[in-house]
């Protein structure tokens, strides 16, 4: 299947290790970044790294890797101390500081490469997306076998990053949560901070002449930010980044050589294709995500309105249980009184005929003994709340139904003692109406009105 659509295992096999060695890195030390509010930190360490890349031109006189990495370096591990330092003396938010920094750096870097316009080839296509095609071809021989240079020195920070991650995960966990506990347990937070911006920087300037700013941006924070998504525990999160960068960068490449097709043309760029493939992902994550996706909090919020309107159902009907002589209410009258459309009450009622709440009585609707009981502890919550607000809260009675008819259905066993006592034990509610009893002292008495 790989060989019909031009697959090569020696070149896109190199190519696509490369991405998600380049991604994985990034999604290690991104998901602290998340935490922390400083996702658009590798972006300014990508942007800022220009002036040492032509620095290291000046001084070494040669466009060879190892001056060139040491320079970026120096400069992205300044651009985090810089940062730091304005946020600290300027009373800044993070932002800020990020901001003036990479801009100031950039604008350097720009102007020292224009002085050396006629030596250094740089263009936007490097600066932007790199060249991770070209990564097969540059090799350096490990063991008696030939590796491509990028695959080797991403494996080296892929290693670093992880054992980062494994040996200080406490470390970097409270001190993301909170930097003064973090200090007070004897975890210096400023350390941790400026260790992580340090592998930040190194990762950036690793992934920068393979990959481009965009991808490594890109999995810095997009693969962190769509796990958060899915997991409130920080150790899943770390492995759910990890396999989501993993799964950009494969289908990123795989997405270059087939979707332009589509449109008539051979191929684009890989490391452009692994970063929409990384945003595609999380707005597929956004939408389905158990814990905090759209269409999941859709639903619980669709599930709690439906909850909500069987206890407004039960309510009413036990109001009307109250009235000993009162007409069963009919669909019609229901909807009138609580204000729902017919189809979410006939909703409404299905389910509580299923679960034996409520039962036919002629035209309306009856509760069973066990309705009666449901129906007895809402209203007593409801009253009970009233009261309480009149009491302690000092609002007036024609203020009160409203919020005592949201606070109702939150309110469990343990929280109705607790009013019940706050309250002094009331019997009537500020409008005089009775408030049941619990269930304990008062099943007979509904039993005989029954």
């Amino acid at each position: 299947m790989l060989e019909a659509i031009g697959w090569n295992w020696f070149l896109d096999g190199w190519i696509v290790l490369a991405g998600i060695l380049c991604a994985v890195s990034a999604s290690l030390l991104g998901n602290f970044l998340v935490l922390r509010r400083m996702s658009m930190l590798g972006d300014a360490i990508s942007h800022a790294i220009l002036p040492g890349l032509a620095a290291a031109f000046f001084i070494s006189g040669s466009r060879s890797s190892l001056p060139m990495f040491v320079g970026a370096v120096i400069v992205g591990i300044l651009t985090a101390l810089f940062t730091e330092w304005i946020r600290g003396i300027g009373k800044v938010d993070e932002g800020a500081s990020m901001g003036v920094v990479f801009t100031s750096l950039f604008a350097l870097g720009l102007i020292m490469i224009v002085q050396a316009a006629d030596h250094v080839d740089l263009d936007p296509g490097c600066v932007l997306y790199g060249a991770i095609e070209l990564t097969p071809l540059d090799t350096v021989e490990i063991a008696g076998t030939f590796v491509p240079r990028v695959v080797a020195m991403l494996g080296c920070v892929l290693v670093v990053n992880l054992a980062f991650v494994v040996l200080f995960f406490k470390e970097l966990k409270i001190s993301s949560f909170d930097p003064a506990l973090s200090t007070a347990s004897g975890i210096h937070a400023g350390v941790m901070h400026y260790l992580l911006m340090t592998l930040v920087a190194v990762t950036a300037v690793a992934s920068f002449e393979s990959v481009g700013n965009i991808l490594v941006v890109a999995m810095f924070v997009v693969p962190p930010a769509a796990a958060c998504l899915c997991t409130d525990r920080l150790g899943v999160m770390i492995l759910l980044s990890a396999v989501f960068a993993a799964f950009s960068a494969v289908c990123g490449h795989l997405g270059a050589l087939t979707v332009p097709a589509l449109f008539g043309y051979r191929s684009t760029t890989t490391a452009g294709m692994m970063a929409v493939a990384a945003g595609l992902l999380f707005l597929v994550v956004a939408l389905v995500a158990p814990r905090h996706g759209v269409l999941a909090r859709l639903i619980r919020r669709r599930l709690l309105s439906w909850q909500i309107l069987t206890e407004d159902v039960i309510a009413l009907l036990y109001r009307f249980e109250e009235r000993q002589h009162a007409q069963p209410p009919d669909r019609a009258t229901m909807a009138d009184l609580l204000m729902v459309g017919p189809l979410g009450l006939l909703l409404a009622i299905r389910r509580l005929e299923r679960s034996g709440v409520l039962n036919r009585a002629g035209d309306g609707y009856r509760l069973t003994p066990e309705g009666i009981r449901r129906g007895r502890e809402l209203v007593r919550t409801h009253r009970l709340w009233e009261h309480y607000l009149v009491q302690e809260a000092q609002l007036p009675a024609e203020r009160i139904h409203d919020k005592a008819e949201r606070l109702e259905h939150f309110t469990d066993a343990a929280m109705r003692v607790r009013l019940d006592r706050a309250t002094d034990a009331p019997q009537t509610d500020p409008h005089g109406t009775p408030i049941p009893p619990e269930a304990a002292n008062g099943d007979n008495a509904d039993a005989a009105r029954r």
